[in-house]
């Protein structure tokens, strides 16, 4: 009898003891008695520490705008899992991807005492890849889940690799600096092939590993970069293509080096016949269509809520930094947190720019989850005299928020997808 959806999410979770387990064998094996075939024609890798997902979106919507069919990889989900896997800028949905399952599934199961016991998250990597392949979309547009070198995603060679931003998060598993964390994430670049950096500050030890790959590097501010004015910006390449373009739909200051780096992924792809006007419309086209949910993402209301899956201190930086720019306005923040990101940093980065502090249990949602008096004695630590209540879990902060907050005051919720998942949850609910 055939699962459903649910059931083999469920499943998923089961067959292999450890829920994040990095390396390639595993789930390179499968995807080879799968016959390995090609996802797409072409291949974008897009990682970092922040960005992806905006730019993984500004990607989709740029290459559809072109004309051409596009199969977007992303995790994690907000809503359903079938946000993961986008193919022509729709979810795929339960029978597609319970097909693919069940075709990994028996690779997976191959040959008696053969059994290679995959991740949930290697599952969704290769249902992805089969379904792209078997769609036969033009250009894939892959993201990195965790790191780059040993990431489930990396057993496909990209034409291009994205690296965002390279900053502190997942250290357990990435390293304890910058310069390790980016060794990690250049592990998605290969020999004779563009990688593009989108940070104007990249570590050392990004660019090094970048360089004893042989990969082509493209870096922000040198060989492509942003210049912005008041009715819009301007993208150069060190080759002199320039172009004056709208700016992006996505809110936030960062998502113009988002977009800089995507530009500069289309501009190093062999996009065949596209013409320079037609690569300039596309372009355009793409900043304005695109959409990413939970990114600076307006929910209106009096008072206004804005949610963002920001988490680690290089995102509240971006936060922050928004606000900075919006006009003034007493802002209530609903935070949780998971047990292994840096609070303190995220705090510290934010500080007196929170008017109030509603914080949110979130052990309750997963076992990854602080729970909410140990936010509270981080807050008071970095904080001491900021204003606080705290609550079991992101529904009752957002409540006790609404509350509070008066008609001309701002409720901004985040720093896990677990909080903008149950915000969004709650406006559909």
């Amino acid at each position: 009898m055939s699962r459903t959806l649910a059931e083999w999410l469920a499943y998923q979770e089961r067959v292999n003891v450890h829920t994040i387990e990095l390396g390639l064998d595993r789930v390179r094996e499968v995807w080879q008695r799968m016959g390995a075939p090609a996802p797409a024609k072409q291949v974008i890798t897009v990682g970092g520490t922040n960005g992806k997902g905006s730019t993984v979106a500004l990607l989709e919507a740029m290459l559809t705008a072109a004309g051409l069919r596009v199969g977007a990889f992303t995790s994690p989900h907000l809503l359903e899992y079938n946000e993961r896997v986008r193919i022509d800028g729709a979810n795929a949905d339960d029978a597609a991807l319970v097909a693919s399952f069940e075709r990994i599934e028996a690779a997976r199961e191959d040959t008696p005492n053969s059994s290679v016991p995959l991740t949930y998250f290697e599952f969704g990597t290769l249902a992805a890849l089969d379904l792209f392949a078997r769609t036969g979309v033009d250009v894939a547009v892959l993201e990195v889940g965790l790191g780059g070198r040993l990431d489930a995603v990396n057993i496909i060679d990209a034409d291009v690799a994205v690296i965002t931003t390279v900053d502190l998060d997942h250290m357990d598993w990435l390293g304890p600096d910058r310069d390790s964390i980016g060794r990690e994430k250049a592990g998605i670049a290969r020999a004779g092939r563009p990688a593009i950096v989108g940070e104007l500050d990249p570590p050392t030890g990004l660019l090094d590993a970048l360089a004893a790959r042989g990969a082509r590097v493209e870096r922000a501010g040198i060989d492509f970069g942003v210049e912005r004015h008041e009715d819009g910006w301007r993208w150069r390449h060190r080759d002199g293509s320039a172009m004056e373009l709208p700016d992006p739909a996505l809110a936030a200051p960062v998502q113009y080096a988002n977009a800089a780096a995507a530009i500069a992924a289309l501009h190093a792809l062999d996009l065949g016949t596209l013409t320079p006007s037609a690569f300039f419309a596309a372009v355009s086209a793409g900043l304005h269509e695109v959409r990413v949910p939970a990114r600076l993402q307006s929910l209106g209301g009096e008072p206004p809520v804005i949610v963002d899956v920001g988490h680690n201190p290089q995102a509240a930086r971006a936060l922050a930094e928004w606000l900075d720019a919006q006009p003034p306005a007493r802002v209530h923040a609903v935070y949780g947190a998971l047990a292994d990101k840096d609070v303190a940093g995220v705090i510290g980065a934010l500080g007196t720019r929170i008017g109030h502090w509603h914080l949110a249990g979130l052990d309750r949602a997963t076992p990854r989850g602080m729970a909410v008096a140990a936010l509270a004695a981080i807050l008071q630590q970095t904080l001491p005299q900021a204003p606080f209540d705290t609550h079991a879990d992101v529904a009752a902060a957002l409540a006790a928020a609404r509350a509070a907050a008066q008609p001309d005051e701002r409720i901004l919720a985040f720093g896990s997808f677990f909080v903008a998942s149950a915000v969004l949850a709650e406006r559909i609910g």
